[in-house]
């Protein structure tokens, strides 16, 4: 016999930890949508401050995967990303979406 109102708990694989967790600075620095310029807005950290965080708490291995991605991505950089965001918009015409 099944419970009324029984909801299922919709898993995440990496839930965003509370702000005044010290692990919310590295589940943000993972995080591809969460620029440097946001985790200074919320905690105070600069980049150099996040950097140094990461190398600290991750192995060196994970840190330099880390790092190599955030070298990569134009995500991590609000300028980078919002310039990334006009390339790709340039390169996509109204004549594409008219068929």
């Amino acid at each position: 016999m099944k419970k009324k109102g029984h909801r299922p708990v919709t898993k995440v694989k990496n839930p965003e930890p509370n702000l005044e967790d010290p692990d919310w600075v590295i589940w943000a620095a993972w995080a591809d949508r969460v620029t440097f310029e946001e985790i200074e807005k919320k905690t105070g950290y600069r980049e150099s401050d996040v950097i140094k965080i990461m190398r600290r708490s991750l192995k060196p291995s994970s840190f330099r995967l880390w790092r190599k991605r955030v070298h990569e991505k134009s995500i991590k950089h609000r300028k980078k990303f919002e310039y990334s965001r006009k390339v790709i918009s340039s390169k996509i015409k109204k004549s594409d979406y008219l068929l």
